[in-house]
């Protein structure tokens, strides 16, 4: 399956995905499934979180990278044994390796401790500034719950039973990211964030500002501006393997900040060890499983460490290594595609 040739994400109201009724809540996943078909990509209004988690949320953000370079770099996610922490600028690079002009503060899934068998689970780190666990928390909390009702909806618009992917979700990495693009007026069309895809099962994005772009079925970048007091969700790598390319991830960048600007994508994804492949209803003789399974934290891993600075020295050093069938970065998308 393709995207349409779109040139403006849709809009969907997913207040009834909460509804009592089982029809509403099926007419609303219809029309989040014409969506996430048609795009892969649309704005959410109704979703629930309330004004004031997102406001603390970004005051919290504006704190953080306001402090000198040196104090955040105590949180440097290096520091970090799960991956957790202060991620400066150009630590990160894509499948084109462009440089990338942006920071960013990243937390997940809270565990009291870590586990052996899953690279990036654990706890977090929490920088030393009054209020911003609280806030940081509080979101992320809401978030993740937007997260489930979401994943309920998409398994609606599959025509699956609206439970069938909650057994994938226990304590998945679900991985939450504050942003910054800072003002670059001395510089001309910089990127933010190459392009890619997002590796997990669909992405939850508070943005504050202009910088979108999204990759429609012909190949072209389409301008994603904010829209007020709704989300944008996107498809990811996970999704478009599960339905064998019913859906697909749709490649997005991060292009010309022209003015300071703050991203909160929470990543929800299923959990660790989690085996995605093709799903049963997906396959058939006439349509045959086209996606190699994936273990899910695996995937996750691997895209990480093709794409961090820190982790890909210490690939070269020989401290880690990559899962048996890791993908190279780009492997999804409208973008993989036309390449």
């Amino acid at each position: 399956m393709t995207h349409t040739h779109f040139d403006a994400l849709p809009l969907v109201d997913v207040s009834g995905l909460q509804a009592s009724d089982p029809a509403t809540r099926l007419a609303t996943a219809q029309a989040l499934g014409r969506a996430a078909r048609d795009c892969g990509f649309f704005y959410a209004t109704g979703h629930g979180l309330p004004t004031a988690l997102t406001e603390a949320l970004i005051t919290q953000a504006q704190s953080f990278f306001a402090l000198p370079i040196e104090e955040k770099m105590r949180w440097y996610i290096g520091l970090s044994p799960n991956h957790r922490g202060y991620v400066p600028e150009g630590e990160e690079t894509f499948a084109a390796g462009t440089y990338d002009r942006k920071e960013a503060f990243d937390l997940s899934f809270e565990l009291p401790t870590l586990d052996p068998t899953a690279p990036t689970l654990g706890p977090n780190v929490w920088p030393s500034l009054p209020g911003f666990q609280p806030a940081v928390s509080a979101y992320y909390n809401a978030a993740f719950a937007l997260g489930r009702t979401l994943l309920r909806g998409f398994a609606l618009a599959l025509d699956l039973e609206e439970s069938y992917f909650d057994r994938f979700v226990t304590q998945p990495p679900s991985q939450l990211r504050l942003i910054h693009y800072p003002y670059l007026p001395d510089v001309v069309d910089a990127p933010g964030i190459g392009a890619h895809t997002d590796y997990e099962c669909f992405t939850i994005l508070l943005p504050t500002a202009p910088g979108l772009e999204v990759m429609n079925g012909a190949g072209t970048w389409i301008d994603a501006p904010p829209v007020p007091g709704a989300v944008v969700i996107n498809i990811g790598d996970m999704l478009e393997t599960f339905t064998n390319g019913e859906l697909i991830a749709t490649s997005h960048r991060v292009r010309k900040v022209e003015q300071e600007r703050y991203s909160f994508p929470l990543f929800f994804t299923c959990d660790y060890h989690t085996l995605v492949e093709p799903l049963p209803p997906f396959v058939s003789a006439s349509n045959p499983a086209r996606y190699p399974a994936l273990v899910a934290g695996e995937h996750l891993y691997a895209q990480t460490v093709q794409s961090f600075t820190y982790l890909k020295q210490r690939l070269q050093r020989g401290e880690l290594r990559l899962p048996d069938g890791a993908r190279p970065l780009s492997s999804f998308g409208q973008e993989a595609r036309t390449k």
